[in-house]
């Protein structure tokens, strides 16, 4: 019962933030709990699903190189510029941040409650994207390791 509560309130937030890809993400999840073989399916998405995002992700960003959008004049452009490379660098620390943050899911999946609250305050209250708890459980390792922190 209290997990039904806990999307019913995520839920709200959704509805009341009116950020559509929450409100979806919680209407799945609720529809999945209803539906007596899926309990079956919720650890496999659990630990499967941040891969196959990642993919949807990556399929996305590759689109406009296939249809021709950007090209090999933009990758060297890229080169050319101080935010073509701040942006490079940039990638390699989420990459390498999201190595870390996945390992510090697996490792501490207390830090996930948090990761889940601050990624809701994040996209209601300041109208964000809810791409980056991988991100941000990289983030909270890197912290806690330079601070020597723990749960």
């Amino acid at each position: 019962m209290e997990s039904w509560l806990f999307l019913a309130l995520v839920l709200v937030v959704a509805l009341v933030g009116k950020n559509m890809s929450l409100i979806i993400a919680t209407g799945v999840v609720m529809a999945l709990k209803l539906i007596p073989f899926a309990s079956k399916w919720l650890p496999v998405i659990q630990a499967k699903g941040i891969n196959w995002g990642v993919t949807v992700i990556s399929v996305a960003i590759l689109i406009p190189i296939a249809t021709g959008q950007i090209g090999f004049k933009d990758l060297i452009n890229t080169f050319k510029s101080p935010a073509g490379w701040i942006a490079i660098l940039a990638g390699i620390a989420v990459a390498i941040l999201s190595r870390y943050g996945v390992d510090q899911l697996a490792a501490v999946p207390q830090v996930t409650v948090a990761l889940v609250l601050g990624t809701i305050i994040g996209v209601v209250v300041f109208k964000g994207v809810a791409a980056g708890p991988i991100i941000a459980s990289g983030m909270t390792y890197l912290v806690i390791t330079l601070f020597n922190l723990h749960f």
